[in-house]
């Protein structure tokens, strides 16, 4: 477990984290701190602590908005595989009856192949 100290709301505190966030958890201190920052540009000075409490509703509010927009994109990434599904399905279908038309049009030719060679052809073959 690694230490580091972060700067919120112009107090130092030293954190824990796992080795290698290091970098992750200052960048998560710089933001809090710069929303803080603007809170304190938009309302003046109102106290540290109601500060920091906006700033972490305002990240709380971004959270919910996010999580519902994930939700939303994976409902939709699971009617797209049921669509991909169901063309697929359908590309199937289209491909076994395309197969048995031309099979059955293939025994059609042959057979009238057959007949015109037994009538017309008087024993020449046709085709």
């Amino acid at each position: 477990m690694n230490h580091i100290n972060v700067t919120i709301n112009g107090r130092q505190y030293r954190m824990a984290c796992e080795e290698g966030q290091e970098v992750r958890l200052l960048k998560l201190a710089e933001s809090l701190e710069s929303r803080i920052g603007s809170l304190r540009g938009k309302f003046g000075e109102i106290g540290d602590a109601r500060l920091t409490v906006m700033a972490a509703l305002t990240v709380c509010d971004e959270l919910v908005d996010a999580s519902n927009r994930i939700r939303a994109l994976e409902q939709e990434v699971i009617s797209l595989r049921d669509v991909r599904v169901a063309a697929s399905d359908r590309v199937k279908a289209t491909q076994v009856a395309v197969a048995n038309a031309l099979n059955a049009a293939a025994e059609r030719i042959e057979k009238t192949t057959q007949v015109l060679n037994r009538t017309v052809g008087g024993g020449v073959a046709i085709g």
